[in-house]
């Protein structure tokens, strides 16, 4: 009786489908989830599709991750199936849960802290080249909510994303004074070479330059304090470092030069629109929600110094939730002017790239008075990529929504801004728009 189901069962999965045995709604053969590719890099999009359920049936699907650290993240949505049993999510909305509408990845995008979990927690990955992340998938009788008791499990599947193609190396680096981790896409290359540098959360954050060496480039992740023997603060910073990074990176065998790249988010940004104009060989800058004046820390290189556009703490609001918005604090670079980046002195191109609903800083100001600057210096080698309803927080299209974050220093929330949804979409769009554009200008 166990082989009437067992070996079909198994060419299933091995499809990327999964059942539960015995009679469901959609008939004899109970209903049946696939999810193709069921092995895919984590900036990917998957097809999620539930077969053999009943007419206008009403499900719930369900996505949970287990983080390395051992903690629930979990997402939900409302579905029904349509005349003929089917729930293909590229087409059908979601009816309620954590999003509405259509969105084939909603349930990625959405992946949040569960109840009993600390919140705003980053659903992050430290092994990215030796193991994926696995995403259980699941189909449900009934529409529920989020965080409460499912209907009956009427399929599952589990998946894997991946960081890394087959092949990527990671290289730990201490050479001079860097430090960091540089990404190599399989095969002798010679492949674009760019810097990867975050925000003011400090340490060394690896999953986008692993992505960048799964598309092909080669891909340095350089932290600049609070890592080994760097400073453990923010205090001054001197654009020698990473010009001693850029040229590591412009000497490496496999890096085709002689230009290189420089994708920087937030406090990330503002360094990277700073290599871009005193360091020759960038010659394409990525600034995602930066600002075009130096901010926090001072910065030195040689005989030039550009002083720290500070944050004016009075203006913190303190919402209701308690989260903290800080969308009001930094200070215009106009009343600073020897903060501001004197950006038309860049050789290469940069793209900005900024949400419109950014509530740590106005990002899409600072990169309009960029624009602006570089314009009346008539320069046009730039391009804005400015997205509605997304917030601060740009990350690849892997990266689930995050509403707010918690200040690394004092543990509060703070928010970030955007829209669920258009958020993600701006994500998924920009990635690819990235990708592009270094290639372009890195060639």
């Amino acid at each position: 009786m166990m082989l009437g189901w067992f070996r079909p069962l198994r060419l299933l999965r091995a499809a990327g489908c999964w059942a539960v045995p015995g009679r469901g709604s959609g008939g004899e053969s109970g209903v049946k989830l696939c999810v193709r590719p069921p092995r895919s890099l984590a900036d990917e999009a998957v097809q999620i599709r539930a077969a053999g359920l009943g007419p206008g049936q009403a499900v719930t699907l369900r996505a949970q991750v287990v983080s390395e650290r051992g903690h629930l993240f979990n997402s939900c949505a409302q579905y029904r199936a349509d005349g003929g049993g089917l729930l293909d999510v590229s087409s059908s909305p979601s009816l309620g849960g954590d999003y509405l509408g259509v969105a084939p990845m909603g349930l990625f995008w959405t992946l949040s802290p569960a109840s009993m979990e600390k919140p705003h927690q980053k659903l992050s990955k430290a092994d990215l080249t030796g193991s994926p992340m696995y995403v259980n998938l699941s189909v449900h009788s009934g529409h529920t909510v989020p965080d409460t008791v499912p209907g009956p499990l009427l399929a599952k599947q589990r998946i894997e994303r991946w960081y890394s193609k087959p092949g990527v190396r990671r290289i730990r680096l201490r050479e001079g004074n860097v430090r960091g981790s540089l990404f190599v896409p399989a095969g002798d290359g010679p492949f674009p070479g760019v810097v990867d540098l975050f925000g003011d959360e400090g340490g060394l954050t690896e999953f986008r330059a692993c992505l960048l060496a799964s598309r092909g480039f080669a891909a340095l992740a350089l932290p600049y304090f609070g890592f080994e023997d760097l400073p453990m603060t923010m205090t001054d910073f001197h654009l020698e470092y990473f010009e001693e990074a850029v040229n590591y990176l412009q000497k490496y065998p496999k890096v085709k030069g002689p230009g290189i790249g420089v994708i920087g988010s937030s406090k990330g940004a503002d360094l990277a629109l700073s290599m871009a104009t005193f360091i020759p060989q960038v010659a394409a800058c990525v600034c995602i929600s930066g600002c075009n004046a130096n901010t926090i820390s001072d910065l030195h290189y040689k005989d030039m110094h550009l002083s720290s556009l500070c944050y004016d703490v009075d203006r913190i609001i303190v919402l209701k939730s308690g989260i903290l918005d800080m969308s009001e604090t930094l200070k215009n670079p106009n009343t600073n002017k020897d903060s501001i980046i004197p950006l038309e002195k860049a050789a290469g191109h940069v793209l900005f790239v900024v949400g419109e609903d950014d509530k740590i800083w106005n990002s899409k100001l600072f990169a309009e008075e960029a624009i602006k600057r570089l314009k009346e210096h008539g320069r046009d080698n730039y391009e804005l990529l400015s997205y509605p309803g997304t917030g601060h927080s740009i990350e690849p299209p892997c990266s689930p929504f995050r509403f707010a974050t918690i200040d690394q220093l004092f543990g509060i929330p703070v928010l970030l801004g955007g829209e669920a949804i258009k958020h993600c979409y701006a994500q998924q769009d920009s990635w690819q728009k990235i990708q592009d554009f270094l290639r372009l200008h890195l060639c």
